[in-house]
């Protein structure tokens, strides 16, 4: 017989649960069960580190596209508008950037979050920004996990 204790520190009971002893040979077979227990009663049974129950939001993927507009005519303040409108609901702009190219044309640095878990998340983000008018093209400059 094998004792099996609970951790109740109040009542210090015992529940004595018989279970066969290994027989020393070859193969160390178990001897048959003389009762099949189907539920051990184990009433406040604690156990370390267990799951929480809440769902763990993964991690965010930045993503640093280099935005090109047609001419130096377009303003990029209206464009910056059109790029927030035109994302996906689970994206957002974490801000923006300029940057000077040549002869007074300026490149937009968008710096997008987008969720880990979605596939396919940062083509639906290019080709949306590609479809905006005064968008000339898109250049990725970084993508990195946040």
């Amino acid at each position: 017989m094998h004792i099996m204790p609970q951790n109740n520190s109040a009542r210090h009971r015992t529940h004595k649960v018989s279970m066969p002893k290994l027989r020393r040979n070859h193969n160390l077979a178990m001897q048959q069960m003389p009762k099949i227990w189907k539920t051990i009663p184990l009433p406040e049974m604690r156990l370390p580190r267990t799951i929480n129950r809440e769902k763990k939001q993964m991690a965010k993927v930045l993503v640093s596209m280099k935005i090109f507009p047609i001419s130096t005519d377009i303003d990029l303040n209206q464009l910056k508008q059109k790029i927030e409108k035109t994302l996906p609901a689970d994206s957002s702009v974490y801000k923006f950037a300029q940057e000077p190219v040549a002869f007074g044309l300026n490149a937009l640095i968008a710096h997008i979050l987008l969720p880990e878990e979605k596939s396919g998340g940062l083509e639906e983000i290019e080709n949306s920004i590609q479809k905006i008018d005064g968008v000339s093209q898109i250049q990725m400059v970084m993508v990195r996990r946040v």
